[in-house]
């Protein structure tokens, strides 16, 4: 009986955390449990989830007038002190940010069946619906269920994307066009902020013509969150991610040593840097560690949209920030390469820059 009992919750934990929520699960199942060491309340490096911390403001409407060397500055400041920032005046409407979270909201709300149409194991597959990070990989699972939407060649993939509910596509597209412009924004003016770096035409090419991964977490209410993680601490892959949050705290970040949690601010995003742009910076701009808590009273919806080159395009360094005393960092490397890596190895256990660390 207890053999079949403990088959019977391990599919159940394949179905995601949505499931077991609407199943009523009194207590986390033993896939979901994090070795101590590993969980919120016991981490060495875990402070307590009430202890907050105000990222740097960027005011993006200052790139567009006679302040932007000020803008600039305050860019690189976050990038070299937290590697988070989040940023206000933006122009991404409001009613297209409520929609997203709407929609996100609406689509977990869809029966299993719906929502399992687009299951999948391939890390690589343009549209992939799961729960934790890597199900074929990770030891513990985390309380998140997800929906992945490859967005680039944009016109070519919405197509493939849920079609339920009934305006899923509509507003995720105009969402999805409002990030790629963000992002177009955003690195112009970070790269600008290193100082010697030069975004030619080239390389404002690559980006409009870049790899863009939208990713819609679920995380709803845990029974016991104090044993668990939405998201294990990793860092992402690319160049910048934008995140939108629902107005309920969870994302945290590693900071001085410490984990503490992020203050959303409503329709504003978070940007935070990626290994990618560690890569390109030659190490000045850093891609931080962060993680996600779960709650037991409220679900928590965010949309993180992940921006880089084309998949099979090299990030090396750029040559303006090598020198004799800032020696080349790391090895040239693609997001092909970033896949490979990531499908090898649970999430906790991913340091994909120390893999291709020079010095």
């Amino acid at each position: 009986m207890a053999k079949r009992e403990e088959e019977s919750m391990e599919k159940a934990c394949m179905k995601g955390v949505k499931y077991l929520w609407e199943s009523g699960v009194s207590r986390v199942p033993e896939k979901y449990i994090f070795p101590a060491s590993d969980r919120p309340s016991t981490n060495r490096l875990s402070m307590s989830t009430g202890t907050t911390i105000s990222l740097p403001i960027i005011d993006l409407s200052l790139l567009q007038t006679s302040n932007r060397i000020q803008g600039l500055e305050s860019i690189a400041k976050a990038c070299e002190e937290h590697g988070f920032f989040q940023v206000i005046n933006h122009g991404v409407p409001c009613d297209v940010i409520h929609d997203m979270i709407d929609v996100s909201r609406q689509f977990f709300e869809l029966p299993l069946e719906e929502r399992a149409k687009y299951m999948s194991g391939d890390m690589s597959a343009p549209v992939r619906y799961g729960t934790s990070s890597n199900q074929n990989k990770d030891d513990s699972f985390c309380w998140r269920d997800f929906l992945k939407l490859n967005c680039q060649p944009l016109e070519n993939l919405v197509p493939h994307w849920p079609s339920s509910p009934g305006y899923f596509r509509q507003k995720t597209k105009a969402y999805a066009e409002q990030m790629k412009s963000l992002f177009m924004m955003l690195i112009k003016a970070t790269i600008e902020s290193l100082g010697p770096v030069i975004m030619d035409d080239f390389l404002r090419r690559e980006f409009e013509e870049g790899s863009q991964l939208m990713v819609i977490n679920c995380y709803p209410p845990c029974p016991q969150p104090e044993l668990t993680l939405g998201s294990p601490p990793h860092t992402d892959y690319g160049f910048l991610t934008l995140l939108l949050q629902d107005g309920i705290p969870g994302l945290q970040i590693q900071f001085l040593g410490e984990w503490v949690t992020v203050e959303p601010i409503l329709n504003a995003f978070v940007v935070n840097i990626g290994d990618f742009l560690e890569i390109f910076s030659n190490g000045r701009y850093k891609s931080v560690l962060h993680r996600v808590l779960v709650n037991s009273s409220q679900t928590r919806i965010s949309v993180a949209s992940l921006h880089s080159l084309p998949i099979n395009n090299v990030v090396c360094a750029s040559p303006e920030l090598i020198n004799e005393g800032n020696p080349k960092r790391y090895k040239g490397t693609n997001f092909s390469t970033y896949l490979k890596h990531l499908s090898s190895c649970e999430l906790k256990k991913n340091n994909f820059l120390e893999s291709i660390k020079l010095t």
